[in-house]
Protein backbone atom coordinates (compact mmCIF):
# COMPACT_ATOMS: atom_id res chain seq x y z
CA UNK A 1 0.00 0.00 0.00
CA UNK A 2 1.09 3.41 -0.53
CA UNK A 3 -0.40 6.83 -0.59
CA UNK A 4 1.86 9.74 -3.25
CA UNK A 5 1.98 13.28 -1.38
CA UNK A 6 3.30 14.77 -4.78
CA UNK A 7 5.11 13.25 -8.32
CA UNK A 8 7.32 15.37 -10.19
CA UNK A 9 10.59 14.82 -12.12
CA UNK A 10 13.76 13.30 -9.89
CA UNK A 11 15.67 16.21 -8.02
CA UNK A 12 18.98 17.09 -9.47
CA UNK A 13 22.10 17.18 -6.90
CA UNK A 14 24.49 19.70 -6.75
CA UNK A 15 28.46 19.33 -8.17
CA UNK A 16 30.86 17.28 -6.01
CA UNK A 17 33.22 19.47 -6.43
CA UNK A 18 31.39 22.81 -5.83
CA UNK A 19 29.45 21.08 -2.46
CA UNK A 20 33.00 20.57 -0.86
CA UNK A 21 34.42 24.22 -1.64
CA UNK A 22 35.37 26.47 1.36
CA UNK A 23 33.17 28.94 0.23
CA UNK A 24 30.49 26.28 -0.11
CA UNK A 25 30.98 25.68 3.69
CA UNK A 26 31.22 29.08 4.72
CA UNK A 27 28.19 29.49 2.41
CA UNK A 28 25.74 26.57 4.19
CA UNK A 29 27.50 27.49 7.20
CA UNK A 30 25.94 31.16 7.38
CA UNK A 31 22.79 29.69 6.42
CA UNK A 32 22.60 27.91 9.07
CA UNK A 33 23.77 29.88 11.59
CA UNK A 34 21.31 32.79 10.88
CA UNK A 35 18.48 29.90 10.93
CA UNK A 36 20.16 29.24 14.34
CA UNK A 37 20.30 32.95 15.56
CA UNK A 38 16.59 33.60 14.15
CA UNK A 39 15.48 30.82 15.85
CA UNK A 40 16.60 31.41 19.52
CA UNK A 41 15.94 34.93 19.39
CA UNK A 42 11.94 34.11 18.87
CA UNK A 43 12.77 31.28 21.58
CA UNK A 44 13.52 33.77 24.22
CA UNK A 45 10.66 35.97 23.01
CA UNK A 46 8.48 32.45 23.23
CA UNK A 47 9.42 32.93 26.62
CA UNK A 48 9.20 36.34 27.64
CA UNK A 49 5.37 36.25 26.18
CA UNK A 50 4.53 33.22 28.11
CA UNK A 51 5.85 35.23 31.54
CA UNK A 52 4.57 38.35 30.34
CA UNK A 53 0.66 37.00 29.41
CA UNK A 54 0.47 34.36 32.30
CA UNK A 55 2.96 34.77 35.07
CA UNK A 56 5.10 32.08 36.43
CA UNK A 57 1.52 30.48 37.94
CA UNK A 58 0.02 27.23 37.16
CA UNK A 59 -0.72 28.15 34.00
CA UNK A 60 2.81 27.86 32.31
CA UNK A 61 3.43 25.12 34.55
CA UNK A 62 0.63 22.89 33.11
CA UNK A 63 1.92 23.96 29.68
CA UNK A 64 5.62 23.20 30.40
CA UNK A 65 4.68 19.69 31.83
CA UNK A 66 2.25 19.10 28.63
CA UNK A 67 5.77 19.80 26.50
CA UNK A 68 7.61 17.70 28.12
CA UNK A 69 6.39 14.44 26.82
CA UNK A 70 6.08 14.76 23.08
CA UNK A 71 9.58 16.53 22.79
CA UNK A 72 11.49 14.21 25.21
CA UNK A 73 9.48 11.61 22.78
CA UNK A 74 10.62 13.48 19.75
CA UNK A 75 14.46 13.69 21.11
CA UNK A 76 14.54 9.97 22.38
CA UNK A 77 12.83 8.48 19.33
CA UNK A 78 13.23 10.82 16.04
CA UNK A 79 15.49 13.57 17.16
CA UNK A 80 18.25 11.85 17.51
CA UNK A 81 18.06 10.12 14.05
CA UNK A 82 18.45 13.02 12.02
CA UNK A 83 22.49 13.96 12.13
CA UNK A 84 23.43 10.31 13.56
CA UNK A 85 21.39 7.96 11.56
CA UNK A 86 19.52 9.71 8.66
CA UNK A 87 21.44 12.02 7.22
CA UNK A 88 24.62 9.78 6.64
CA UNK A 89 22.22 7.27 5.28
CA UNK A 90 20.18 9.51 3.07
CA UNK A 91 23.39 11.09 1.66
CA UNK A 92 24.96 7.83 0.23
CA UNK A 93 21.84 6.94 -1.18
CA UNK A 94 21.65 10.58 -2.74
CA UNK A 95 25.32 10.00 -4.31
CA UNK A 96 24.13 7.64 -6.60
CA UNK A 97 23.58 10.08 -9.59
CA UNK A 98 22.57 7.69 -12.20
CA UNK A 99 19.06 6.25 -10.45
CA UNK A 100 17.78 8.23 -7.17
CA UNK A 101 14.74 6.05 -7.11
CA UNK A 102 16.15 4.01 -4.01
CA UNK A 103 16.60 7.23 -2.32
CA UNK A 104 12.95 8.29 -3.13
CA UNK A 105 12.12 4.22 -1.36
CA UNK A 106 13.67 4.83 1.14
CA UNK A 107 12.17 7.84 2.14
CA UNK A 108 8.71 6.65 1.43
CA UNK A 109 9.81 3.82 3.90
CA UNK A 110 10.66 5.71 6.24
CA UNK A 111 7.34 7.76 6.01
CA UNK A 112 5.26 5.06 6.17
CA UNK A 113 6.65 3.67 9.30
CA UNK A 114 6.81 7.45 11.09
CA UNK A 115 3.13 7.71 10.16
CA UNK A 116 1.91 4.24 11.46
CA UNK A 117 4.24 4.04 14.49
CA UNK A 118 3.13 7.95 15.68
CA UNK A 119 -0.23 7.64 14.93
CA UNK A 120 -0.65 4.65 16.98
CA UNK A 121 1.74 6.45 19.65
CA UNK A 122 -0.59 9.38 19.30
CA UNK A 123 -3.44 7.79 20.16
CA UNK A 124 -2.08 5.60 23.29
CA UNK A 125 -1.12 9.28 24.82
CA UNK A 126 -4.18 10.70 24.73
CA UNK A 127 -6.42 7.86 26.06
CA UNK A 128 -3.48 7.44 28.75
CA UNK A 129 -2.79 11.50 29.15
CA UNK A 130 -3.66 11.69 33.08
CA UNK A 131 -1.52 8.85 33.95
CA UNK A 132 1.21 10.08 31.33
CA UNK A 133 1.52 13.12 33.41
CA UNK A 134 0.59 11.56 36.74
CA UNK A 135 3.92 10.51 35.96
CA UNK A 136 5.82 13.16 34.77
CA UNK A 137 4.79 15.62 37.50
CA UNK A 138 6.13 16.24 40.39
CA UNK A 139 3.92 14.43 43.67
CA UNK A 140 3.62 18.11 45.33
CA UNK A 141 2.27 19.43 41.96
CA UNK A 142 -1.31 21.29 42.72
CA UNK A 143 -4.82 19.40 41.51
CA UNK A 144 -5.30 21.99 39.51
CA UNK A 145 -1.98 22.25 37.43
CA UNK A 146 -2.43 18.47 36.74
CA UNK A 147 -5.77 18.37 35.25
CA UNK A 148 -4.74 21.30 33.17
CA UNK A 149 -1.96 19.80 31.67
CA UNK A 150 -3.73 16.69 30.79
CA UNK A 151 -6.02 18.87 29.03
CA UNK A 152 -2.76 20.56 27.36
CA UNK A 153 -0.80 17.20 26.59
CA UNK A 154 -3.85 15.99 24.78
CA UNK A 155 -3.55 19.37 22.75
CA UNK A 156 0.10 19.35 22.02
CA UNK A 157 0.39 15.16 21.21
CA UNK A 158 -0.91 15.25 17.51
CA UNK A 159 2.29 17.88 17.13
CA UNK A 160 4.17 14.81 17.55
CA UNK A 161 3.38 13.60 14.10
CA UNK A 162 4.16 16.46 12.01
CA UNK A 163 7.46 16.92 14.01
CA UNK A 164 8.82 13.18 13.47
CA UNK A 165 7.94 14.03 9.40
CA UNK A 166 9.63 17.08 9.81
CA UNK A 167 12.89 15.12 10.98
CA UNK A 168 12.35 12.71 7.91
CA UNK A 169 12.24 15.51 5.27
CA UNK A 170 14.80 17.34 7.20
CA UNK A 171 17.17 14.75 6.95
CA UNK A 172 16.14 14.29 3.16
CA UNK A 173 17.02 18.13 2.43
CA UNK A 174 20.23 18.23 4.43
CA UNK A 175 21.60 14.83 2.46
CA UNK A 176 20.53 16.70 -0.63
CA UNK A 177 22.74 20.17 0.67
CA UNK A 178 19.42 22.44 0.64
CA UNK A 179 19.73 24.16 3.60
CA UNK A 180 18.03 27.00 3.62
CA UNK A 181 14.41 25.59 4.47
CA UNK A 182 15.53 23.03 7.27
CA UNK A 183 17.66 25.79 8.84
CA UNK A 184 14.78 28.34 9.54
CA UNK A 185 12.14 25.33 10.46
CA UNK A 186 12.64 26.58 14.32
CA UNK A 187 12.23 29.97 13.60
CA UNK A 188 9.09 29.42 12.17
CA UNK A 189 8.10 27.01 14.80
CA UNK A 190 9.40 29.66 17.96
CA UNK A 191 7.26 32.61 15.36
CA UNK A 192 4.19 30.79 14.97
CA UNK A 193 3.81 29.65 18.96
CA UNK A 194 4.48 33.19 19.27
CA UNK A 195 1.55 34.59 17.24
CA UNK A 196 -1.12 32.28 17.73
CA UNK A 197 -0.49 32.75 21.50
CA UNK A 198 -1.03 36.50 21.44
CA UNK A 199 -3.74 36.28 18.94
CA UNK A 200 -5.88 33.89 20.83
CA UNK A 201 -4.82 34.12 24.65
CA UNK A 202 -7.81 35.85 25.34
CA UNK A 203 -10.22 33.16 24.47
CA UNK A 204 -8.11 30.75 25.27
CA UNK A 205 -5.88 31.15 28.00
CA UNK A 206 -2.87 28.99 28.22
CA UNK A 207 -4.18 26.61 25.74
CA UNK A 208 -3.47 29.24 23.05
CA UNK A 209 0.11 28.73 23.99
CA UNK A 210 -0.56 24.57 23.68
CA UNK A 211 -2.20 25.30 20.03
CA UNK A 212 0.51 27.35 19.13
CA UNK A 213 2.92 24.28 19.79
CA UNK A 214 0.60 22.20 17.37
CA UNK A 215 0.26 24.69 15.05
CA UNK A 216 3.89 25.85 15.16
CA UNK A 217 4.86 21.79 14.35
CA UNK A 218 2.41 21.99 11.13
CA UNK A 219 3.87 25.66 10.19
CA UNK A 220 7.49 23.79 10.22
CA UNK A 221 6.48 21.14 8.18
CA UNK A 222 4.75 22.84 5.42
CA UNK A 223 7.65 25.35 4.86
CA UNK A 224 10.03 22.43 3.50
CA UNK A 225 7.45 22.19 0.62
CA UNK A 226 9.51 24.31 -1.61
CA UNK A 227 12.97 22.53 -1.21
CA UNK A 228 10.86 19.84 -1.82
CA UNK A 229 9.21 20.59 -5.16
CA UNK A 230 11.18 18.07 -7.64
CA UNK A 231 11.09 14.95 -5.04
CA UNK A 232 8.79 12.32 -5.38
CA UNK A 233 7.54 11.69 -1.86
CA UNK A 234 5.20 8.72 -1.42
CA UNK A 235 3.82 7.23 2.33
CA UNK A 236 4.85 3.52 1.77
CA UNK A 237 3.70 0.70 4.27
CA UNK A 238 4.19 -1.99 2.14
CA UNK A 239 7.58 -3.54 3.37
CA UNK A 240 8.75 -0.68 5.05
CA UNK A 241 10.16 -2.50 7.63
CA UNK A 242 11.95 -4.79 5.39
CA UNK A 243 14.23 -2.21 3.24
CA UNK A 244 17.86 -2.54 3.68
CA UNK A 245 18.05 1.11 4.03
CA UNK A 246 15.77 1.31 7.11
CA UNK A 247 17.78 -1.69 8.80
CA UNK A 248 20.46 0.78 8.66
CA UNK A 249 19.39 3.43 9.86
CA UNK A 250 18.12 1.12 12.95
CA UNK A 251 21.29 -0.18 13.56
CA UNK A 252 23.19 3.10 13.39
CA UNK A 253 20.77 4.61 15.49
CA UNK A 254 20.77 1.85 18.83
CA UNK A 255 24.27 3.18 20.48
CA UNK A 256 22.72 6.93 20.15
CA UNK A 257 19.92 5.98 21.72
CA UNK A 258 21.80 4.11 24.44
CA UNK A 259 23.46 7.82 24.99
CA UNK A 260 20.65 9.60 24.79
CA UNK A 261 19.08 7.61 27.96
CA UNK A 262 22.37 7.55 29.39
CA UNK A 263 22.20 11.46 29.44
CA UNK A 264 18.67 11.48 30.58
CA UNK A 265 18.36 8.52 32.95
CA UNK A 266 22.25 9.40 34.60
CA UNK A 267 24.06 12.81 33.82
CA UNK A 268 21.06 14.77 34.07
CA UNK A 269 19.92 13.36 37.38
CA UNK A 270 23.90 13.28 38.48
CA UNK A 271 24.29 17.06 37.81
CA UNK A 272 21.32 18.51 39.51
CA UNK A 273 21.42 16.33 42.69
CA UNK A 274 24.67 17.40 43.14
CA UNK A 275 24.08 21.02 42.17
CA UNK A 276 20.74 21.34 44.55
CA UNK A 277 23.31 19.72 47.09
CA UNK A 278 25.26 22.87 47.20
CA UNK A 279 22.11 25.75 48.16
CA UNK A 280 19.48 27.83 46.64
CA UNK A 281 20.40 29.22 43.26
CA UNK A 282 22.88 27.05 41.82
CA UNK A 283 20.69 25.02 38.94
CA UNK A 284 19.55 28.29 38.05
CA UNK A 285 23.06 29.84 37.90
CA UNK A 286 23.94 26.52 35.33
CA UNK A 287 20.52 27.29 33.67
CA UNK A 288 21.51 30.86 32.85
CA UNK A 289 25.16 29.93 32.04
CA UNK A 290 24.22 27.00 29.66
CA UNK A 291 22.12 29.28 27.93
CA UNK A 292 24.53 31.80 26.87
CA UNK A 293 27.02 28.89 26.00
CA UNK A 294 24.83 27.25 23.53
CA UNK A 295 24.72 30.46 21.28
CA UNK A 296 28.75 30.46 20.06
CA UNK A 297 28.07 26.41 20.37
CA UNK A 298 24.90 26.35 18.07
CA UNK A 299 26.47 29.03 15.43
CA UNK A 300 29.71 27.95 15.17
CA UNK A 301 30.33 24.10 16.10
CA UNK A 302 26.34 23.00 15.10
CA UNK A 303 26.45 24.83 11.75
CA UNK A 304 29.21 23.71 10.50
CA UNK A 305 29.00 19.99 11.19
CA UNK A 306 25.31 20.00 9.93
CA UNK A 307 26.82 22.17 6.95
CA UNK A 308 29.73 19.38 6.34
CA UNK A 309 27.66 16.14 6.97
CA UNK A 310 26.14 15.12 3.85
CA UNK A 311 29.66 16.34 1.87
CA UNK A 312 31.53 14.00 4.34
CA UNK A 313 28.54 11.03 4.18
CA UNK A 314 29.47 10.82 0.64
CA UNK A 315 33.01 11.16 0.43
CA UNK A 316 33.21 8.71 2.75
CA UNK A 317 31.67 6.08 0.48
CA UNK A 318 33.40 7.04 -2.46
CA UNK A 319 34.93 3.64 -3.44
CA UNK A 320 37.92 5.45 -6.00
CA UNK A 321 39.29 7.21 -2.96
CA UNK A 322 40.61 4.68 -1.31
CA UNK A 323 42.85 6.84 0.91
CA UNK A 324 39.66 9.56 1.90
CA UNK A 325 41.27 12.65 0.38
CA UNK A 326 38.62 14.56 -0.21
CA UNK A 327 37.16 12.80 3.39
CA UNK A 328 39.98 14.50 5.06
CA UNK A 329 40.47 17.66 3.30
CA UNK A 330 36.44 18.38 4.07
CA UNK A 331 37.13 17.65 7.63
CA UNK A 332 40.30 19.89 7.74
CA UNK A 333 38.13 22.89 6.19
CA UNK A 334 35.68 22.43 8.37
CA UNK A 335 37.94 22.22 11.50
CA UNK A 336 40.01 25.35 10.78
CA UNK A 337 36.64 27.06 10.25
CA UNK A 338 35.50 26.35 13.88
CA UNK A 339 38.92 26.87 15.12
CA UNK A 340 39.09 30.34 13.85
CA UNK A 341 35.48 31.17 14.80
CA UNK A 342 35.17 29.59 18.17
CA UNK A 343 38.51 30.44 19.77
CA UNK A 344 37.77 34.01 20.02
CA UNK A 345 34.39 33.83 20.48
CA UNK A 346 35.38 31.92 23.18
CA UNK A 347 38.14 34.29 24.49
CA UNK A 348 35.52 37.31 23.47
CA UNK A 349 32.59 36.32 25.72
CA UNK A 350 35.48 35.34 28.85
CA UNK A 351 35.98 38.75 28.82
CA UNK A 352 32.77 40.17 28.14
CA UNK A 353 30.80 37.69 30.79
CA UNK A 354 30.25 39.86 33.25
CA UNK A 355 28.53 42.77 31.41
CA UNK A 356 26.89 40.64 29.17
CA UNK A 357 25.03 38.31 32.30
CA UNK A 358 24.21 41.95 33.24
CA UNK A 359 22.84 43.51 30.30
CA UNK A 360 20.44 40.12 29.82
CA UNK A 361 19.64 39.11 33.36
CA UNK A 362 20.52 41.77 35.91
CA UNK A 363 16.77 43.06 36.47
CA UNK A 364 14.34 42.99 39.26
CA UNK A 365 15.55 40.17 41.80
CA UNK A 366 18.36 38.88 39.99
CA UNK A 367 21.29 41.25 41.98
CA UNK A 368 24.77 41.90 41.15
CA UNK A 369 25.94 38.84 43.52
CA UNK A 370 23.88 36.90 40.85
CA UNK A 371 25.71 38.24 37.72
CA UNK A 372 28.47 37.42 39.46
CA UNK A 373 27.57 33.68 40.09
CA UNK A 374 26.31 33.53 36.89
CA UNK A 375 29.33 34.65 35.01
CA UNK A 376 31.40 32.59 37.06
CA UNK A 377 29.79 29.83 36.13
CA UNK A 378 30.06 30.90 32.77
CA UNK A 379 33.64 31.21 32.81
CA UNK A 380 34.05 27.95 33.64
CA UNK A 381 31.87 26.25 31.27
CA UNK A 382 33.73 28.84 28.14
CA UNK A 383 36.97 26.48 29.41
CA UNK A 384 35.74 23.60 27.55
CA UNK A 385 34.31 24.96 24.71
CA UNK A 386 36.66 25.05 21.94
CA UNK A 387 37.34 21.72 22.64
CA UNK A 388 33.25 21.15 22.36
CA UNK A 389 33.12 22.83 18.82
CA UNK A 390 35.82 20.84 17.36
CA UNK A 391 34.42 17.39 19.01
CA UNK A 392 31.25 17.60 17.37
CA UNK A 393 32.97 17.97 14.11
CA UNK A 394 34.60 14.99 14.73
CA UNK A 395 31.45 12.46 16.49
CA UNK A 396 29.69 13.99 12.97
CA UNK A 397 32.62 12.80 10.68
CA UNK A 398 31.95 9.05 13.04
CA UNK A 399 28.34 9.71 11.98
CA UNK A 400 29.33 10.48 8.01
CA UNK A 401 31.45 6.85 8.13
CA UNK A 402 28.19 5.20 10.00
CA UNK A 403 30.36 4.32 13.27
CA UNK A 404 28.06 5.61 16.09
CA UNK A 405 29.35 3.39 18.08
CA UNK A 406 32.56 4.48 18.88
CA UNK A 407 31.40 8.02 19.98
CA UNK A 408 28.57 6.32 22.32
CA UNK A 409 31.53 4.27 23.85
CA UNK A 410 33.79 7.51 24.10
CA UNK A 411 30.96 9.47 25.51
CA UNK A 412 30.47 6.99 28.50
CA UNK A 413 34.16 7.39 28.97
CA UNK A 414 33.99 11.26 29.28
CA UNK A 415 31.17 10.82 31.23
CA UNK A 416 32.33 8.96 33.91
CA UNK A 417 35.36 11.37 34.18
CA UNK A 418 32.94 14.20 34.41
CA UNK A 419 31.24 12.36 37.58
CA UNK A 420 34.80 11.64 39.04
CA UNK A 421 36.06 14.98 38.72
CA UNK A 422 32.68 16.63 39.83
CA UNK A 423 32.87 14.43 42.77
CA UNK A 424 36.24 15.03 43.69
CA UNK A 425 36.02 18.65 43.85
CA UNK A 426 32.91 19.15 45.21
CA UNK A 427 33.79 19.91 48.64
CA UNK A 428 36.53 22.78 47.67
CA UNK A 429 34.81 24.47 44.94
CA UNK A 430 30.89 24.21 45.56
CA UNK A 431 28.95 23.39 42.50
CA UNK A 432 30.86 25.39 40.16
CA UNK A 433 33.10 22.04 40.02
CA UNK A 434 30.50 20.96 37.59
CA UNK A 435 31.22 23.37 35.23
CA UNK A 436 35.20 22.73 35.80
CA UNK A 437 34.28 18.74 35.59
CA UNK A 438 31.76 19.48 32.33
CA UNK A 439 35.36 21.17 30.55
CA UNK A 440 37.14 18.41 31.08
CA UNK A 441 34.68 16.01 30.14
CA UNK A 442 34.43 17.80 26.98
CA UNK A 443 38.69 18.00 27.01
CA UNK A 444 38.48 13.81 27.28
CA UNK A 445 36.04 13.21 24.72
CA UNK A 446 37.67 15.50 22.25
CA UNK A 447 41.37 13.98 22.99
CA UNK A 448 39.68 10.33 22.67
CA UNK A 449 37.69 10.99 19.58
CA UNK A 450 40.34 12.73 17.37
CA UNK A 451 43.29 9.80 18.44
CA UNK A 452 40.38 6.84 17.58
CA UNK A 453 39.01 8.21 14.60
CA UNK A 454 42.89 9.65 12.75
CA UNK A 455 44.01 6.09 13.70
CA UNK A 456 40.37 4.54 11.84
CA UNK A 457 41.19 6.51 8.80
CA UNK A 458 45.12 6.77 8.55
CA UNK A 459 45.75 10.60 9.80
CA UNK A 460 44.47 13.73 8.95
CA UNK A 461 46.83 14.29 5.76
CA UNK A 462 48.18 17.54 6.02
CA UNK A 463 45.14 19.70 7.51
CA UNK A 464 47.64 22.64 8.82
CA UNK A 465 45.52 22.42 12.13
CA UNK A 466 48.13 23.20 14.28
CA UNK A 467 49.57 25.99 12.48
CA UNK A 468 45.74 27.02 12.07
CA UNK A 469 45.25 27.12 16.26
CA UNK A 470 48.64 28.79 16.38
CA UNK A 471 47.63 31.78 14.51
CA UNK A 472 44.02 31.87 15.93
CA UNK A 473 45.27 31.81 19.31
CA UNK A 474 47.65 34.77 18.91
CA UNK A 475 44.82 36.80 17.33
CA UNK A 476 42.80 35.68 19.78
CA UNK A 477 45.07 36.64 22.92
CA UNK A 478 45.57 40.08 21.21
CA UNK A 479 42.16 40.94 20.91
CA UNK A 480 41.56 39.70 24.15
CA UNK A 481 44.12 41.83 26.25
CA UNK A 482 42.73 45.06 24.09
CA UNK A 483 38.61 44.36 24.27
CA UNK A 484 39.84 44.09 28.42
CA UNK A 485 41.44 47.26 28.40
CA UNK A 486 38.24 48.57 27.00
CA UNK A 487 36.34 46.98 28.92
CA UNK A 488 38.52 48.26 31.99
CA UNK A 489 38.33 51.83 30.60
CA UNK A 490 34.35 51.75 29.93
CA UNK A 491 33.44 50.81 33.11
CA UNK A 492 35.04 53.39 34.83
CA UNK A 493 32.89 56.24 32.66
CA UNK A 494 29.92 54.62 32.04
CA UNK A 495 26.87 53.94 34.52
CA UNK A 496 26.53 50.61 36.08
CA UNK A 497 22.34 50.39 34.56
CA UNK A 498 21.32 48.54 31.97
CA UNK A 499 21.79 51.39 29.00
CA UNK A 500 25.33 51.62 30.30
CA UNK A 501 25.73 47.90 30.35
CA UNK A 502 24.32 47.97 26.52
CA UNK A 503 27.17 50.67 25.82
CA UNK A 504 30.34 48.74 27.29
CA UNK A 505 29.44 45.43 25.32
CA UNK A 506 28.84 47.08 22.21
CA UNK A 507 31.76 49.25 22.31
CA UNK A 508 33.98 46.43 24.34
CA UNK A 509 32.64 44.21 21.87
CA UNK A 510 33.34 46.47 18.80
CA UNK A 511 37.45 47.00 19.97
CA UNK A 512 37.97 42.99 19.89
CA UNK A 513 36.09 42.51 16.29
CA UNK A 514 38.22 45.16 15.25
CA UNK A 515 41.43 44.27 16.91
CA UNK A 516 40.99 40.65 15.98
CA UNK A 517 40.21 41.15 11.87
CA UNK A 518 43.57 43.32 12.49
CA UNK A 519 45.62 40.73 13.64
CA UNK A 520 44.67 37.57 11.86
CA UNK A 521 45.10 39.63 8.51
CA UNK A 522 48.58 40.86 9.87
CA UNK A 523 49.04 36.72 10.59
CA UNK A 524 47.83 35.60 7.33
CA UNK A 525 45.08 33.72 8.85
CA UNK A 526 43.44 32.09 5.77
CA UNK A 527 40.63 30.80 7.03
CA UNK A 528 39.06 34.33 7.90
CA UNK A 529 39.47 35.50 4.79
CA UNK A 530 37.56 32.80 3.22
CA UNK A 531 34.92 34.40 5.01
CA UNK A 532 35.49 38.09 4.73
CA UNK A 533 35.73 37.33 0.81
CA UNK A 534 32.26 35.65 1.04
CA UNK A 535 30.54 38.54 3.23
CA UNK A 536 32.29 41.13 0.64
CA UNK A 537 30.52 39.24 -1.68
CA UNK A 538 27.39 38.99 -0.42
CA UNK A 539 27.49 42.83 0.33
CA UNK A 540 28.07 43.70 -2.96
CA UNK A 541 25.45 41.06 -4.20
Amino acid sequence: MSVTLSESAPAELPDRAAEASPESMARATGVIALGNVASRVLGLAREIMLSTLFGAGAAVDAFNLAIIVPRSLYDLLIGGHVNSALVPVLSEYAAARDDQRDLWELVSALLGIVVVALTVLILALELLAPQVIGVVASADAAPQVIAQATDLLRVTTPALLFLSLFAVVSGLLYALRRFTWPAFASTAFNGTIVLVTVLLYRWLGITAAAMGWLVGAVVQLSLQAPGLRDVPLRVRLRGALTHPGVRRIGLLYLPVLASLALDVLVNRPFSYHLASSTGEGSISYMAWATTLIQFPQGLVALAISVAILPTLSRQAVDRADLDLHHFKDTLGQGLRLAIVLIIPATVGLFVLAGPIVALIFEHGKFTAVDTAHTALALRLYLLGLPFAAVDLLLIFAFYARQNTFTPAVVGLISLIAYMVVALYLLPWYSFFALMIADSVKHMVHTAVSAYLLGRGMGGYGRQRLRLTIGRTGLAAGGMGLLTWAALALGEHYLPGNPFGHALLVLSAGGVGLLSFNALAQWLGLEEWRWLGGLLRRRLRG
